[in-house]
């Protein structure tokens, strides 16, 4: 029995085949097409447990996918994390010693501090120091529907709405505890061009995460006029959803090790009354801060300094 309520319905790929790369810089590998044109960066693996990013970027190398203007970077990050991935204890393998997506600052990246996440941060960073586009591939903890985080930039939620997919897009700052690489430098500059997206593709180990990831991948690649459509049309499956905004008005940052929800939230619920109780941190309720309060991603355990959950609302 693993420590999961969910099923591991997927099989880690080996990616041994991509260790090598073409870059210098492990399980990095960049696509020129010899034509000018965005340097566009697929990264999976940022945590070692999120299985259906691996499989993207081995589906997108086993379709033979070549960029016809620019270039296409595929990136492994956290293998060393991702080499440790247990069914039985599948939560274990997030990370070796530190979240690796909280670290993208040049207080981190510069810094004296030391650890194995560390050290794979400032090999990678000048490949996303180079990139005009990044596609962040992830899974969740819930069984939550697919979701795309643009970050705060006009031109993140603009390339979101031109990706079209998932039809969740939600528009938030981060974390205290650090800085995502959807926040990194020049992706978070307002006045910059180089555009970030994550997607949340569901729930960790559904077989059903796996076929968004590398639709998504797909898409992605489709939208920045990278590849013949003939090449990924077969893989995408007709999508009708509206797309939905939500702008997160709060981050709530767990104030103790005891943070619990008063039931069990998948998030994307949208509770309609200001005031509502969500959880306790602690002895200290917490509420909602206002009326049609949409939940983003409740934790499946918040230590304290750790996001818990964050709150939004819809966007007109």
């Amino acid at each position: 029995m693993t420590e999961s309520r969910f099923a591991i319905d997927l099989t880690p790929p080996d990616v041994t085949p991509y260790r090598r790369g073409n870059t210098g810089i492990e399980y990095v590998t960049t696509l020129d097409s010899g034509r000018p044109g965005p340097h566009a960066v697929i990264n999976a693996l940022t945590h070692g447990n999120e299985v259906c990013g691996a499989i993207a970027i081995d589906a997108l190398f086993r379709l033979g996918v070549r960029p016809t203007r620019g270039r296409l970077t595929l990136a492994l990050s956290n293998v060393a994390a991702y080499e440790t991935f247990d069914p039985e204890n599948p939560y274990a393998s997030r990370c070796v010693e530190e979240d690796l997506n909280r670290l993208w600052s040049a207080d981190a990246l510069d810094g004296r501090r030391d650890s194995v996440e560390l050290r794979r941060a400032r090999r990678l960073r000048p490949v996303f120091d180079s990139a005009d586009l990044l596609l962040d591939v992830h899974s969740m903890t819930n069984d939550t529907a697919p979701l795309t985080l643009c970050g705060r930039t006009a031109r993140g939620r603009e390339l979101a709405r031109r990706l079209g997919y998932p039809s969740w897009i939600v528009a938030d700052e981060g974390h205290a505890s650090g800085r995502r690489l959807l926040d990194y430098g020049a992706f978070a500059d307002p006045d910059g061009t180089r555009t970030a997206l994550l997607v949340e593709c569901g729930q960790h180990w559904k077989a059903g995460t796996a076929e968004v990831a590398v639709e998504t991948c797909l898409r992605f690649l489709l939208m920045a006029d990278m590849i013949d459509a003939d090449q990924a049309l077969p893989r995408l499956r007709k999508r009708d959803e509206p797309l939905r905004v939500v702008e997160v008005t709060q981050a709530v940052t767990a104030r103790t090790d005891s943070f619990s929800f008063t039931r069990a939230f998948a998030g994307l619920e949208v509770l309609p009354r200001a005031g509502t109780l969500i959880a306790h941190d602690g002895g200290t309720p917490v509420l909602t801060p206002h009326d049609d309060c949409v939940l983003i991603m409740p934790a499946r355990r918040a230590k304290a300094g750790q996001t818990a959950v964050r709150l939004g609302r819809l966007a007109p």
